[in-house]
């Protein structure tokens, strides 16, 4: 998995509902995410030192692999991590 994210992009998104007795609100975070090129080396020292196998995407951007091998991100960088907290706080301020 971590190969096949090596020097591409790929989306996170995350569904989100709040829910009470007279409403609903359902919506998504939606990020962007580049990673640069990993060495098999690099793959196999994350999959090692970092043992990422708890990791629903297969890494993650708050390790590692995120301050090296992460080079760009658009949208919220909590919904990679996630759950998009600042989204979820800001529906929760409205709701």
């Amino acid at each position: 998995m971590i190969r096949s994210l090596s020097g591409n992009q790929h989306t996170v998104v995350t569904g989100v509902c709040l829910l009470s007795e007279s409403r609903e609100l359902v919506f998504s975070g939606v990020t962007k995410v580049w990673f640069a090129e990993l060495t098999d080396e690099e793959i196999d020292y994350y999959l090692r030192i970092w043992e990422p196998y708890d990791k629903a995407g297969s890494y993650g951007a708050q390790d590692w692999i995120g301050h090296c091998k992460i080079t760009r991100i658009e949208g919220t960088f909590q919904n990679v991590m996630g759950l998009p907290v600042d989204l979820v706080y800001a529906a929760l301020m409205e709701f």
